[in-house]
């Protein structure tokens, strides 16, 4: 009446058991704010996280301890200060980072540079002065600051395009 079914188990393929994951909120040293292509902002922006900027910015930008990418779509009319800014769109107005400044392939940027450590890769436009301030790690407060008044003075007599 009753038949048992014999099955291959070697013959079916083995299935690992689903496990869920579990998800690690982010800290705020690894946080990266995006700001989209159809996004403009005119005024001031400040923080604490690292920013990626594809939209515009008319104002300034200020990230003193943390990194700050314009995106290929990025156009921005600001003054920039971080620790450090890659750049791969276009910008205009002075930079200030206290570890590195980089202009990449396409990137563009009118206006000066005060940062220690600069990079210009082929295909990439520069226009203004650069101004190379050795940094030394418990210092990198006090020479941002004495550099943000020097890149102040400097945006204040010049008109952005």
């Amino acid at each position: 009446m009753w038949e048992k079914k014999e099955t291959n188990r070697s013959s079916t393929p083995m299935e690992a058991p689903v496990r869920p994951t579990k998800t690690v909120p982010a800290t705020g040293s690894n946080i990266v704010v995006n700001i989209g292509q159809s996004i403009l902002v005119k005024g001031e922006l400040s923080g604490s996280e690292d920013l990626t900027i594809d939209g515009q910015v008319h104002g300034k930008i200020s990230l003193k301890d943390h990194n700050l990418t314009i995106g290929q779509h990025g156009r921005i009319e600001a003054e920039l200060v971080a620790k450090k800014v890659t750049i791969l769109g276009h910008v205009s107005g002075n930079v200030l980072a206290s570890e590195k400044v980089e202009i990449q392939e396409g990137g563009r940027l009118e206006g000066d540079i005060i940062s220690p450590r600069i990079a210009i890769s082929d295909g990439a436009h520069f226009r203004g002065k650069v101004d190379m301030e050795k940094v030394a790690g418990s210092d990198r407060t006090a020479v941002a600051a004495q550099a943000g008044q020097s890149v102040k003075g400097a945006t204040a007599g010049k008109a952005l395009a």
